[in-house]
């Protein structure tokens, strides 16, 4: 894995030993972020289910003011901290926690700290993806800046719903065998 754009383009990141954690492909990233390009410079993101770091890490090249990046699997947080030190990436400008995602968000809503411009959640496959986009929905106003967004990746053979809680899907990307679903609190 690389990094694409910005900063560090062309470094290379270390990878999962295994196949349980699937990075987001160069390619699916690229695309993410030719999206994402005109809100990420000065954005606090949110890397949920970070596996390797890729996604934060690209955000952070990119000129990102803060990530965040969470992950179960112990494994996975010193992997994302080993890429992070290889960059040089500065101690103030990140934060990494393993927790299961719902409880970081749960933590997170009671804690005072500046919302999210974006969050990008990616967990494997197989997870039930609602039960933590209803939490996210539910109290976006607190997550979530109010011009934030949530990008959800996800296999293009699970189709999500339109809404969670306060967030609405606005456009949805198919590539490969997966897919992006946006989400953003409708304008008032």
């Amino acid at each position: 894995m690389r990094i694409i754009a910005g900063k560090y383009r062309g470094r290379r990141l270390k990878s999962p030993p295994s196949l349980e954690t699937r990075p987001t492909s160069d390619r699916l990233r690229e695309t993410l972020f030719n999206i994402l390009a005109p809100r990420i410079k000065g954005a606090r993101f949110l890397d949920l289910c970070a596996g390797s770091g890729a996604v934060g890490i690209e955000a952070l090249s990119r000129a990102a003011k803060q990530v965040t990046f969470v992950d179960q699997s112990r494994k996975m947080c010193a992997l994302i901290e080993a890429n992070l030190e290889t960059l040089g990436v500065d101690e103030d400008v990140v934060e990494v926690v393993s927790v299961e995602a719902l409880e970081f968000l749960r933590r997170r809503t009671k804690k005072e700290g500046e919302p999210f411009e974006i969050i990008f959640f990616d967990p494997p496959y197989a997870t039930e993806y609602e039960v933590v986009l209803d939490y996210v929905g539910e109290r976006a106003a607190r997550l979530l800046a109010d011009d934030g967004i949530v990008v959800v990746e996800h296999h293009h053979k699970n189709d999500l719903k339109e809404e969670f809680g306060g967030l609405k899907r606005y456009r949805e990307l198919k590539q490969g065998d997966s897919c992006l679903s946006f989400y953003a609190q409708p304008a008032t």
